[in-house]
């Protein structure tokens, strides 16, 4: 099992660089002059070159990557004399348009987002598993094709039409919560809950509709397995066979979709940000994109990538927890 988890961090470093090397390339490719976007509507040649110098963009491409990647585990200086400013680590750059680094940006936006994608995490995969495996045990039923039929309609509906809906008829016209304004957990928990309650819930009914059919019908392949009826001609308990036996073998699927789609979410969930105006990466992102902001969009995109690499890690690690055969690849 060490063998194994070493070899996926090797992986997962290589990846790690190779991805810095990709983002930064990508918007240094772009036709945008960033030393361009530090001053404003009055900017000047001798301003805009003064800026160039001071974001060192006046050196070659691979020093300026080398320099970036440098700041990310010790921290870069930006400027010179008495203008220069230290970005501690792990500086991922600078914005200028809001006078910060990129870094503190994304560290104040990143708990809205993971208290957004741990809450609809938790709802969506508990929903989703139950009444996918209600839906497999009662295959043939009307249990089962009510079930299926609201796993149809959520599957659907995109999440900015949930999302709408709800903020209309739950906060304007049924006034049941009061207009989605962030609290943080530590100045309020129930107002804190209040905010996130919708969003979770417009989060979860798209994802959970997805689990619910991706569980039955595992479950349902399983179920059919010899070594099922074989638990079963034991007298082992039917709860036995469905979840130790059952449920086990058809966990797979799930944990790599469900380590995927939390990676996802970590990076932002946009639309669904947007519309309950949570200051998250998603609405930080959306910001810098209108305002061509090139350090933040940078960040971001390097974040967001990140939580994909490090869920596949731990999909991985879950994979030989679960079955000792993947341990041999």
């Amino acid at each position: 099992m060490a063998a194994y988890i070493a070899r996926r961090l090797v992986a997962m470093v290589g990846m790690l660089i190779a991805l810095s090397i990709i983002t930064f390339l990508l918007f240094a490719a772009l036709p945008t002059d960033p030393a361009l976007l530090t001053c404003g509507k009055n900017c000047t040649p001798q301003v805009v070159a003064a800026n160039r110098v001071r974001l060192g963009l006046d050196k070659p491409l691979y020093q300026q990557y080398v320099t970036f990647a440098k700041g990310i585990f010790v921290g870069r200086d930006y400027g010179s004399g008495t203008a220069t400013f230290h970005c501690p680590a792990p500086c991922l750059g600078y914005s200028y348009l809001k006078g910060e680094d990129v870094t503190s940006l994304i560290w104040n936006a990143l708990p809205v987002t993971a208290s957004l994608a741990a809450g609809a995490f938790i709802v969506w995969i508990v929903s989703g598993v139950l009444l996918g495996i209600f839906a497999a045990l009662r295959r043939g039923t009307w249990q089962e094709r009510s079930v299926l039929g609201f796993a149809l309609v959520g599957y659907s509906f995109p999440s900015f039409f949930i999302g709408l809906l709800a903020l209309f008829f739950v906060v304007i016209r049924w006034q049941l919560l009061p207009y989605p304004n962030y609290v943080p957990p530590t100045q309020g928990l129930l107002q804190w809950f209040q905010t996130l309650i919708l969003p979770w819930i417009t989060l979860a009914l798209l994802y959970a509709a997805y689990y619910i059919r991706l569980t039955r019908n595992q479950m349902l392949e399983t179920l059919g397995e010899d070594y099922i009826r074989t638990a079963r001609a034991k007298g082992l308990p039917e709860r036995t066979v469905i979840l130790r036996h059952g449920l086990r073998a058809g966990l797979t699927p799930i944990v790599t979709s469900a380590g995927l789609d939390l990676a996802g979410l970590l990076g932002g969930a946009v639309v669904t940000e947007s519309i309950f105006r949570l200051p998250g990466l998603g609405s930080l992102a959306i910001d810098a994109v209108v305002n061509a902001d090139l350090p933040v969009i940078t960040g971001t995109v390097l974040v967001a990538a990140t939580f994909i690499i490090v869920a596949n890690l731990i999909v991985d690690i879950l994979y030989a927890a679960i079955d000792p055969r993947v341990r041999l690849t």
